[in-house]
C-alpha cells in the first residue's frame, strides 16, 4: 500500500471527535442541581434517574422493533435478538439500584424537600414502555401533571398502536393457530408447547415475552423496597401513596395468558 493510499481512520475530515459524536457538551451539562447548599448525593440522584431515562429510550427503540418485526412475521429471529437484548438492559436496569443504595435516607432528606411536585410516576417513557408490552390503562392519562403536549401525544399514540401482546398473536395466526381470545390462545400454547420442534420459533418468543414480563417485574419490586428503605411509608413527592402505591403495581403481569399456561401444561 503506498502512502498516498493510506488514510487513518477519523482523518478525513477532521471534524467528528469523541465528545462531538455523544454530544458531551450538553450531556455533562444537564445535571443541576436544585439544592442550596448543594447536597453532596443529589448529583448521584440526578445522574441515576437520567441513566434510567437513557435505558427507557433504548427499550422502547429494542421494544417497538421487535413488536414492528413479530407484525411483519418475516424475520422472527430478529425479534428474538431483540427482546434478548432487552432482558440485559432490564437486568441493568435492577442492579442499578444498588447503586442508589449507597445513598443513606439522611443523605436523601438534604434535598428531597426540593423535588416536589416532580415525581418518578412523571417518567412518560416509562409509561411508554408499559403501554408498549401490552398495559394499556388510559385512566394514566388523567394521573399525569406537568407533561408536554408532545409527550401527551406519544402516550396517547401507544394508548392506541398494537402492543408486544397484539404482534404475537398475529404471529399465532401466520402459524395456523388460534387466537380470537384468551382461551384459544391458551389451547394454541398448548399446542405449541407439546410440539416444540414444529414451533420452536413461537415457542422461543413467548419465552423471550415471559422473560420480559418477569424483569419488569423484578425491577417494579427491587424499586419499591428501596423506596421503603429511603422514605419508609412517606407519601410520594408527586402526592402519590408513595411505597404504598409502588407495591400496588408490583403483580402487574403484561401477558397473563403466558403465565397461566404454566398450570395447564
Amino acid at each position: 500500500m503506498t502512502t498516498e493510499n493510506f488514510v487513518s481512520f477519523g482523518e478525513q475530515g477532521a471534524q467528528l471527535t469523541y465528545g462531538s459524536y455523544l454530544r458531551l457538551p450538553q450531556l455533562l451539562d444537564a445535571q443541576h442541581l436544585e439544592s442550596d447548599p448543594p447536597a453532596h448525593d443529589e448529583l448521584l440522584f440526578i445522574t441515576i434517574h437520567q441513566v434510567y431515562e437513557l435505558w427507557f429510550k433504548q427499550l422502547l427503540h429494542e421494544v417497538t422493533a421487535a413488536r414492528d418485526a413479530m407484525l411483519d412475521g418475516e424475520r422472527l429471529w430478529w425479534a428474538q435478538h431483540l427482546l434478548q437484548r432487552v432482558h440485559v438492559i432490564e437486568r441493568t436496569l435492577v442492579q442499578q439500584v444498588d447503586v442508589l443504595e449507597t445513598m443513606t435516607p439522611q443523605d436523601f432528606l438534604e434535598f428531597r424537600q426540593r423535588l416536589a411536585p416532580a415525581s418518578g410516576f412523571q417518567s412518560v417513557q416509562f409509561r411508554e414502555l408499559e403501554f408498549l408490552s401490552g398495559a394499556q390503562d388510559p385512566s394514566y392519562l388523567e394521573r399525569f401533571r406537568g407533561i408536554t403536549s408532545d409527550e401527551r401525544s406519544r402516550l396517547d399514540r401507544r394508548l392506541v398502536e398494537p402492543t408486544l401482546w397484539d404482534a404475537f398473536l398475529r404471529v399465532l395466526v401466520a402459524h395456523g393457530l388460534a387466537a380470537g381470545s384468551d382461551d384459544e390462545v391458551a389451547d394454541s400454547m398448548r399446542i405449541v408447547a407439546h410440539d416444540r420442534s414444529q414451533y420452536a420459533v413461537i415457542w422461543a418468543l413467548a419465552e423471550a415475552l415471559l422473560q420480559h414480563d418477569e424483569l419488569a417485574a423484578s425491577w417494579r419490586a427491587r424499586h419499591v423496597v428501596m423506596v421503603e428503605r429511603m422514605i419508609g411509608d412517606k407519601s410520594g413527592t408527586g402526592g402519590s401513596s408513595g411505597s404504598t402505591y409502588l407495591r400496588s403495581r408490583v403483580p402487574l403481569k403484561y401477558f397473563p395468558v403466558l403465565w397461566e399456561l404454566r398450570s395447564a401444561l
